[in-house]
């Protein structure tokens, strides 16, 4: 934490500065916000960090959501206002000022390229978001067969991944895990 700022300071400092490079979405940065809240804050546990993203998911709503439930976890309802606003807003400015660059630039080279370019980065950011809350998750065999099975079914097929938490809550709810 930066030396006497509140935990709010905190959230928007750091918020912020990941909504810069949150290429893909709030999924992609969550190896980020994981490392931040669990290994160099300690906010919360991985447990708690992989239960809040499953919530997120569940809910109707934006993956935003997720930024919320954090910000709310660590600093109740200020928290979850400013984590919301810091993660959304700076990305918003930066998507319209490119929005408006993109109109003007479409019959240049570097649109074309850019668009290309930051598809494999946008991937490989979900991927690792991915392997991070895995890691959180239980290690017993069944927990890493289940894992592994949604993991399969998301790659290969168009399920909506809603029910594939679903279905691995019933089975977790179920003990067979």
């Amino acid at each position: 934490m930066i030396a006497g700022a509140p935990v709010v300071v905190e959230l928007a400092l750091r918020f912020a500065a990941l909504s810069l490079v949150a290429i893909g979405g709030i999924s992609a940065i969550l190896p980020e916000i994981h490392r931040v809240v669990v290994d160099v804050q300690g906010w919360m546990t991985s447990a708690e960090f992989a239960d809040l993203f499953a919530l997120a998911q569940l809910a109707p709503g934006p993956n935003a959501m997720f930024v919320s439930l954090v910000g709310w976890k660590v600093a109740g309802l200020p928290g979850a206002l400013v984590a919301t606003a810091a993660a959304c807003g700076p990305s918003s400015v930066l998507c319209y000022g490119f929005a408006r660059w993109a109109e003007r630039a479409q019959t240049t080279r570097i649109l074309p390229v850019l668009r290309r370019a930051l598809a494999p980065i946008a991937i490989g950011f979900i991927l690792a978001s991915g392997y991070t809350l895995a890691q959180g998750a239980d290690r017993s065999p069944g927990s890493l067969a289940l894992t592994a099975v949604g993991a399969v079914t998301l790659a290969f097929t168009r399920v909506n991944p809603v029910w594939i938490l679903v279905a691995a809550a019933i089975v977790g709810a179920a003990g067979l895990t």
